[in-house]
């Protein structure tokens, strides 16, 4: 009789990924400007235009943080990455 024990796949776990939405949260600084901020937004998040992007800036500026976009982790770590590459102050990815 042979005794063998098999591994399931983890379905989700400490940092699998799955279940709930991860956050992208742009941070306020001091040396980007709401042009530069509602620009950067609108070009790399799917239909945020200049205009819901100076609306954001606004909300970055006056409450010192914005979440910008909400959803699958390997989204949301693209867009994290391109708004950071883009000069904007990013606060750590975060699961809801």
């Amino acid at each position: 009789m042979s005794s063998q024990t098999l591994e399931r796949p983890r379905s989700s776990g400490p940092d699998g990924g799955l279940g709930g939405n991860w956050n992208v949260i742009v941070k306020n600084d001091d040396h980007n400007t709401f042009d530069h901020v509602a620009a950067s937004l609108a070009s790399v998040l799917p239909g945020v235009s200049y205009d819901a992007g100076m609306a954001l800036a606004d909300t970055v500026h006056n409450q010192g943080q914005a979440l910008v976009w909400s959803g699958q982790k390997e989204i949301a770590e693209h867009y994290w990455e391109q708004l950071s590459a883009a000069g904007l102050t990013m606060a750590p990815l975060d699961r809801h």
